[in-house]
């Protein structure tokens, strides 16, 4: 979506709420909405979460084993190439590193206080699903049944 400087981020959101392209309607559970938006840390359709309806914003996002961090820069809000700004972090970064580094290019610079929770959450589930899984071990004989069962076979 496009950022106006003479529309508030207000009007936008209740102009575009029922209907934008971010937006995911299930009619089971409920009617429940969600949201696609790439600045949407939590993928909750809401006022607060929102991407485009919001002059800052954060997005987390997923790479090759990397994890990018997306801000949103007003003042930059209608040149489209320069108004984000984009980290990354290989797979390698410890994990408290990471939520350190996110904390403090965010919320600690007053840039979305409120999101603090919400972006290491979300840095957390990503650096959790890109983690290696461990091999399942072979389970040992134990008591003299299973030992008596291995030098046998």
């Amino acid at each position: 979506m496009t950022a106006y400087e003479n529309l508030s981020n207000d009007l936008i959101w209740e102009v575009t709420r029922s209907n934008n392209s971010f937006l995911v309607k299930r009619k089971q559970s409920g009617g429940v909405q969600f949201s696609r938006d790439p600045l949407n840390l939590t993928n909750k359709h809401s006022r607060k979460y929102s991407g485009y309806a919001n002059a800052q914003a954060i997005g987390i996002q997923p790479d090759d084993n990397t994890v990018t961090l997306t801000t949103k820069l007003p003042k930059n809000s209608n040149r489209p190439a320069k108004s984000y700004h984009t980290s990354s972090f290989k797979s390698s970064t410890p994990s408290r590193k990471l939520y350190k580094s996110i904390v403090n290019s965010t919320a600690k610079k007053g840039y979305r206080p409120d999101l603090r929770a919400e972006a290491v959450q979300r840095a957390s589930a990503i650096k959790q699903s890109q983690r290696d899984n461990k091999k399942e071990s072979k389970s040992k004989p134990r008591g003299r049944k299973g030992q008596a069962q291995q030098a046998e076979a």
